[in-house]
């Protein structure tokens, strides 16, 4: 396969930084969306809330992190990274499925039935057990995703990791 030139490369990268920025922000702020879920003074602010998480969830998690894995794929393909040839993107890969999985499966569905919550029960919804759970869920899985998303920025730019015996030894540059 054709690896890309320098140039394609680079905006590559770009693209990846972006979609890592929109993963990331979007996750920090619905983790501390949370902490303002106590100071809602009615059932339709508590509803509100809710449905401003489920949207920052929709239009900038759920792209920054399918983008991140997009492309991701292409620069693991394109570039002389590969998928394997280095640990710290091996990690990444395993890091970036699992933070996918795991909020696809276990974030996503606590933060859409909020909204649904708090339209039924008001104010009320606050002391209901399914969406205390839900809540507590965000916060502590949100919290596991955020660290999880911040240690990938982290060994993307440091890679710490000797590469893979065998492997060849690692281009110049960054490569997200």
């Amino acid at each position: 396969m054709k690896k890309l030139g320098a140039s394609g490369q680079k905006m590559l990268k770009i693209l990846h930084l972006i979609m890592a920025g929109l993963w990331i922000g979007g996750a920090i702020g619905l983790l501390l969306m949370v902490f303002a879920l106590d100071g809602a003074q009615s059932g339709g602010e508590l509803h509100g809330y809710d449905r401003a998480r489920q949207f920052v969830d929709d239009w900038l998690v759920i792209p920054g992190a399918m983008g991140c894995l997009a492309t991701g794929l292409l620069l693991s393909w394109l570039t002389p990274w590969g998928f394997f040839r280095h640990r710290w993107v091996a990690v990444k890969w395993l890091l970036t499925v699992a933070c996918i999985i795991f909020g696809t499966f276990a974030l996503g569905p606590t933060t859409n039935d909020q909204p649904i919550l708090s339209a039924m029960y008001g104010l009320g919804a606050l002391i209901d057990p399914e969406y205390a759970s839900n809540r507590l869920c965000n916060l502590t899985g949100g919290t596991v995703q955020v660290a999880a998303i911040v240690f990938m920025v982290v060994i993307s730019t440091l890679k710490p990791w000797k590469r893979k015996a065998g492997g060849t030894p690692q281009p110049s540059g960054n490569a997200g």
